[in-house]
């Protein structure tokens, strides 16, 4: 499922409850689940709710990739940086960062290996 805007939506506070109850026991409870993605924004550095997420995923032993979007958009320097601030920020929780995939829909930079992650996956 894709959930855009997710943490930009402007709703009230119970429908965020709502959904994230959903999402919770969507991914908790999704057999057939074999890795979720998560998307991030290359152009920043990581959102409040997209750590709790990925850390959350992390303690319920849900698989992820991190699948950052829009490396078109930023020149390398502010990349690596947002990059580096969204990596460190995480090892503060994780012993290992899932894999992580570079993106752009523009360019269709990263849509090979991205791919390839997903053919490797089905085919085990």
């Amino acid at each position: 499922m894709d959930l855009p805007g997710y943490g930009y939506a402007k709703i009230s506070q119970k429908t965020r409850e709502e959904w994230s109850k959903m999402i919770k026991y969507y991914l908790r409870n999704r057999k057939q689940l074999y890795i979720a993605f998560v998307l991030l924004d290359a152009r920043h550095t990581i959102q409040k709710i997209d750590e709790e997420f990925v850390n959350w995923c992390g303690t319920e032993g849900i698989p992820i990739a991190l699948v950052y979007t829009k490396t078109d958009k930023v020149k390398k320097e502010e990349l690596d940086y947002n990059i580096g601030k969204i990596e460190t920020k995480l090892s503060a929780f994780w012993e290992e960062l899932p894999p992580r995939f570079f993106t752009s829909a523009n360019t269709t930079a990263g849509k090979e290996e991205l791919l390839s992650f997903v053919e490797k996956i089905l085919n085990t």
